[in-house]
């Protein structure tokens, strides 16, 4: 049975392999901006959320073994007179592992995420996906989300 819960140091390693999968992508995606971490890279970095009240990791596992993950952060919005002071749930990282996909499990994990930013008292919930990653797109539209800017760029 799947059950989401809050992560753990002792998941980081299983995490790093989840991470994998998710930069392998990345490279796929976008072989112009990413490349694949050095290994343990990821699990150093972890070591600065796991007691933050600032970021939580949802890790999805499936009989004790973590199948997936949702790194979220709270950020506020920038101090300039013209923004809303608002606070955000920025989804920074999701990863289910493949032979766990189309299953509801990502959708799982943006619930808990939802309840997250709920009890957070966020304003609104935020991420970025590849715009070819066609399967991201239409699963973040089924949970919800839209439009509401895009990110465009001009190599120089």
């Amino acid at each position: 049975m799947i059950s989401i819960r809050i992560g753990r140091p002792e998941d980081a390693a299983r995490l790093e392999e989840l991470y994998t999968e998710l930069e392998e992508d990345a490279v796929v995606y976008q072989p112009q901006h990413f490349v694949m971490s050095p290994k343990g890279t990821r699990i150093s970095q972890m070591e600065e959320f796991w007691d933050s009240d600032r970021q939580r990791m949802f890790v999805a596992e499936d009989d004790g073994e973590v199948i997936g993950f949702a790194h979220v952060v709270l950020i506020k919005s920038k101090e300039v007179p013209c923004l809303k002071p608002e606070l955000a749930v920025y989804l920074q990282d999701l990863v289910v592992t493949a032979s766990y996909r189309s299953k509801g499990i990502g959708t799982q994990l943006m619930d808990v995420v939802k309840q997250y930013g709920r009890d957070n008292n966020a304003d609104f919930f935020r991420t970025q996906v590849f715009p070819l990653n066609k399967d991201g797109l239409r699963f973040y539209y089924r949970n919800g989300f839209k439009d509401t800017m895009i990110i465009i760029e001009c190599p120089l």
